[in-house]
């Protein structure tokens, strides 16, 4: 992993800027598959979650992989029903078993449980000082939840996992994630496709000789978010990997700014008690 193509956690760790999603991949040897073709191809991080219920395979795919261990960054979830102090601790322990490591590269609340996630912070706050997590974050937060777990923690996020993509700007969560050091993550940062018949994206590829889908990633790493595009396919899974040989220009990158429409695809569960 080249410096140019990884970004500096709050804590000094160093995590590629891109990662591959396993979402929906199932654990019948699809996602072992998809896995190790993204190690074949360079991807040096993969995100999964205790809630895709395929740990096991991304285990699986990893001890097998000729890539060490030290060069993989892997991120799970705390799932919703497993939040609460002693839960997460027993959560965590049950994602290393499945995933064969005895750390994890970054530990996530994936929704946030307004009820639980301080106390779900705090298991995961123990979790990180005994250095079984290398760094821990949150998915989903908003910028209201963000500082009231900031104000009971005494870690401060080191990433914030959020649906991000041109229709979805997120504005105003990037500035106070910058503001406060947080490294912000996007997923379903390709629309699940839908970047693709979008005709600015689609007129900026042919300038670099791009897909639509490589230019919604790369407009996405300029503006310093991560992004974990998810394919079992392995094609794409090359192709999304091929973003480091261009770079937009500011013209086009304000093209995309102007693409949102504060628009979720996906659903906003930041309301969960």
């Amino acid at each position: 992993m080249s410096t140019e193509e990884s970004f500096v956690l709050n804590n000094g760790i160093r995590m590629p800027q891109i990662g591959l999603g396993v979402l929906f991949a199932k654990d019948n040897g699809e996602v072992e598959n998809a896995v190790t073709a993204a190690l074949e191809v360079g991807y040096c991080k993969i995100d999964t979650a205790s809630a895709y219920q395929n740990e096991q395979g991304v285990g699986r795919a990893i001890q097998l992989s000729e890539v060490p261990r030290a060069s993989i960054f892997i991120t799970t979830k705390v799932w919703n029903t497993q939040q609460g102090y002693d839960q997460t601790l027993a959560a965590f322990d049950q994602s290393l078993a499945a995933l064969q490591t005895d750390y994890i590269d970054m530990y996530l609340i994936h929704w946030p449980v307004k009820s639980k996630y301080k106390e779900t912070y705090k298991a995961m706050e123990r979790i990180y000082k005994s250095g079984r997590a290398k760094a821990i974050g949150v998915c989903n937060f908003n910028v209201l939840q963000l500082k009231d777990l900031m104000e009971h923690a005494d870690v401060v996020p080191a990433l914030n996992q959020v649906e991000m993509h041109p229709h979805l700007s997120q504005n105003q969560l990037l500035h106070f994630a910058k503001e406060h050091k947080i490294q912000l993550e996007a997923w379903r940062p390709i629309m699940m496709g839908e970047v693709l018949t979008i005709p600015e994206l689609i007129a900026i590829g042919k300038v670099h000789d791009k897909s639509a889908v490589q230019i919604a990633l790369r407009w996405l790493i300029q503006r310093g978010v991560s992004v974990i595009p998810k394919s079992v396919t392995p094609k794409r899974i090359k192709e999304n990997f091929e973003l480091f040989d261009f770079e937009l220009s500011d013209e086009e990158m304000l093209v995309l700014e102007g693409l949102n429409q504060d628009r979720r695809l996906g659903e906003d569960l930041s309301h969960v008690v």
